[in-house]
């Protein structure tokens, strides 16, 4: 299967070797950051660093003049990628002879919800997500639509994959976080990732709910989650904490809402694109379900993107849904994290691929040829055959 590896420009740029080194993996493609949440990386290989410090969610480019007059706005990275970083990383890598596809994250930046604190979230308790942008906010949905076509079409791309590109909630890994002495499981998540912003107060009264009775309805329901009472897991579990004609008019609501986005920013993709540009959306088959890998219905999004790129970690089983949903040439991409200190598992990579081929993926994706240790990806070059 085709194999692409996810790598940040400060990997690459300012490392005469890195391009050499990642096509030696034996990936025909790399993933490349043009636009990121904040972050802390380690650069294990670079010859000036080793640890680089994203203060604020960026683009690794200089952003375009559309931003001018606009409130809401991108920003460029500071001194951890400065200039057109993405741009000479992606120069770097193709003169390797790896094909670059762009990485954008959208509706995940804490600068955003720092600087306009009411684009984001806001749960049933009146507390803000300042790292989660609300998507019914139509201020903010034409941000991320026009970011996702600004970041995503760079020079030289072939395609793009979609972060984030739908609800993002409670669920954040959040410097110092201190927030597992209860566990939520997933239906105290999707109760506290609820929004009560004024756009989704008005959009709940769409679907015949009176905001302020749900979020009543959505403390009470949350009361036996922080006794730590048991209840059933996943859906059921909504429905039986909040009731099920409430549950399912909230989440009819918010997948319509994510839908809509999808389809907009996927569209504005391919209009600023030249033809044949793939765009890929990160992607969970339960469409609930908050995140960098955005809840969504199978078939839909199949109908709409190019296909998906699924997170496998563990177990391929969320490929499943997607499976024979797709058209002739769609993308369904198994993700596997490659660094063992994050989880990952680089050396029970064939097996893993073999099994994501059973199931109906037809690419890898390698999470992080940057952050992997040099032993982790020899494990990768063993697995894909590289030099």
């Amino acid at each position: 299967m085709k194999a692409s590896a996810f790598v940040y420009p400060w990997d690459v740029a300012g490392d005469p070797g890195a391009a050499t080194r990642i096509a030696a993996l034996g990936a025909e493609q790399v993933t490349l950051a043009a636009a990121y949440h904040s972050t802390r990386a380690l650069t294990p290989r670079h010859p000036r660093h080793r640890v680089v410090t994203a203060e604020y969610a960026a683009v690794l480019y200089p952003p375009g003049e559309l931003w001018q007059d606009r409130a809401l706005r991108p920003h460029p990275a500071g001194d951890w990628a400065p200039g057109d970083a993405y741009g000479e990383a992606a120069a770097m890598l193709a003169d390797a002879g790896l094909e670059v596809h762009s990485w954008v994250v959208l509706a995940h930046n804490s600068r955003l919800g720092a600087e306009h604190p009411d684009t984001s979230v806001v749960n049933a308790y009146g507390d803000r997500y300042p790292w989660a942008p609300c998507i019914a906010q139509p201020a903010t949905r034409a941000y991320l639509v026009a970011l996702a076509a600004e970041a995503a079409v760079r020079p030289g791309a072939r395609g793009t994959e979609l972060e984030s590109l739908g609800w993002y909630g409670f669920a954040h890994l959040h410097a110092h976080d201190k927030t597992a002495g209860v566990g939520l499981g997933e239906a105290g998540q999707y109760l506290m990732s609820l929004c009560f912003c004024p756009a989704c107060r008005e959009g709940y009264g769409r679907y015949g709910l009176d905001a302020a009775e749900l979020a009543a309805a959505v403390r009470t329901a949350l009361e036996p989650v922080w006794r730590e009472e048991p209840y059933e897991a996943g859906w059921a579990g909504v429905e039986k904490l909040l009731g099920e004609s409430t549950a399912t008019a909230t989440r009819a609501y918010r997948d319509e809402t994510a839908r809509t986005l999808q389809e907009e920013a996927v569209a504005a993709v391919r209009a600023a694109a030249p033809e044949g540009f793939q765009v890929l959306l990160h992607a969970d088959p339960v469409s609930y379900h908050c995140g960098a890998n955005a809840g969504v219905d199978p078939a839909h999004i199949l109908s709409v993107a190019d296909g998906v790129v699924v997170p496998c970690t563990g177990s391929p089983d969320l490929l499943v849904p997607f499976a024979g949903q797709g058209r002739a040439g769609t993308v369904l991409a198994a993700n596997f994290t490659v660094v063992s200190g994050m989880g990952g598992s680089p050396g029970t990579l064939t097996a893993d691929a073999a099994r994501a081929r059973e199931l109906g993926a037809n690419e890898l994706r390698l999470y992080h040829a940057g952050l992997a240790s040099d032993g982790d990806l020899a494990a990768v070059r063993e697995a894909l055959g590289g030099g």
